[in-house]
């Protein structure tokens, strides 16, 4: 394994484990964990606080950062 392998790979299981963390906070139609951490207090829609569009653009770069570094692990790395 050579530095950058280990780079990507490292960046690969923070980012998943970023995006996990960030869809579970997400108050849903249940309410999900951001009810425990107080944001369920005064939204009575989703999406409609500024802390949950926040939120919201957050997890899209993630999921894209992570998406990126998806395919350039496929590309760089051999199987």
């Amino acid at each position: 394994m050579d530095v950058v392998e280990i780079i990507l790979w490292v960046l690969q299981f923070g980012l998943g484990f970023g995006l996990i963390f960030l869809v579970l906070i997400h108050s849903g139609k249940g309410g999900g964990l951001s009810d425990m951490f107080g944001g369920g207090l005064g939204a009575s829609a989703a999406g409609s606080t500024v802390m949950e569009k926040n939120l919201d653009r957050i997890t899209v770069v993630i999921a894209l950062l992570l998406g990126f570094n998806t395919l350039i692990m496929s590309m760089l790395l051999e199987t």
